[in-house]
């Protein structure tokens, strides 16, 4: 049966009644559009990468990706979906970062522990080791034999001053005899934000393994205000590093995925060199 034709030849996209465009709350926008077409037809106008979307939804879409379905009169049906950034927010050109946070305990050296010297806050009792009856910038250790001087719960040093820390060796002290490492704890945010500058991607990748005391990087606030913006310790450390960056491209736009530490006691700024 031959193929009556009437009304618009379809010789380009012919956008469809409807449309549909959602906002995530951060700045971005997506929208889907529907278009028909003869088969016989250039699509390029409408699914190539960076077609605009004909959708008023306060920011500027661009398509992503696209399916094309074909009926029995050889008409084609064209599904295409764009993204974009919301105008409200960074002048369309950033979406305000997504942030989860994560608390677990990671394993470290018992002598970073902050009782292994001096007392720190939240503990009461002795240190760990102590400084014996010296000082923390002088310890003076009990003498046990050669090579081998003592603090508090058996804890071992090579010298009268400390030095090399040899382990917990008095059995006595059966909590800590033997042990090299405490499980400290350790926490962590994982976010992304899309954003339309190669610099902002570039910007980011050339900054993982350095630190923050404010939660930016880049000229980029990382964290929401709700999680504090002071990160330093009294000592004026930054508390935050940029452990890693990752990117993917969706239409016209960049999302970049990040994950940042916060270490209590802070970064020291002759090993991670400061943002």
């Amino acid at each position: 049966m031959a193929r009556i034709s009437q009304g618009d030849a379809l010789t380009v996209p012919l956008q469809q009644p409807g449309g549909k465009v959602q906002g995530d709350g951060y700045g971005l926008l997506t929208a889907t559009v529907v278009w028909k077409a003869d088969a016989g037809s250039s699509l390029s106008s409408v699914i190539n990468r960076g077609s605009t979307c004909p959708l008023s939804a306060g920011g500027t879409l661009t398509a992503h990706k696209y399916s094309i379905s074909y009926d029995q009169l050889n008409i084609a049906t064209l599904t295409v979906d764009y993204v974009g950034i919301d105008n409200a927010f960074h002048s369309g050109n950033r979406t305000n970062p997504q942030v989860g946070a994560s608390q677990g305990l990671t394993t470290e050296h018992i002598t970073s522990h902050p009782n292994f010297f001096e007392l720190a806050d939240d503990f009461t009792g002795d240190p760990i080791a102590g400084v014996g009856t010296g000082s923390i910038s002088t310890p003076n250790y009990t003498f046990v034999s050669t090579n081998e001087y003592t603090g508090n719960n058996g804890a071992t040093f090579e010298k009268v001053t400390g030095g090399k820390f040899i382990g917990f060796r008095v059995p006595e002290h059966k909590s800590l005899y033997g042990r090299t490492n405490y499980l400290a704890p350790q926490t962590s945010f994982s976010g992304h934000f899309y954003t339309t500058s190669e610099s902002d991607v570039t910007g980011m990748i050339s900054r993982v393994g350095k630190s923050s005391g404010d939660g930016s990087f880049n000229s980029i606030d990382l964290l929401p205000s709700y999680m504090g913006g002071d990160f330093h310790t009294p000592e004026e450390v930054n508390q935050l590093l940029l452990a890693q960056v990752s990117t993917e491209d969706f239409g016209e736009l960049y999302k970049v995925n990040y994950e940042i530490r916060f270490n209590r006691y802070g970064y020291d700024a002759s090993v991670y060199a400061p943002e």
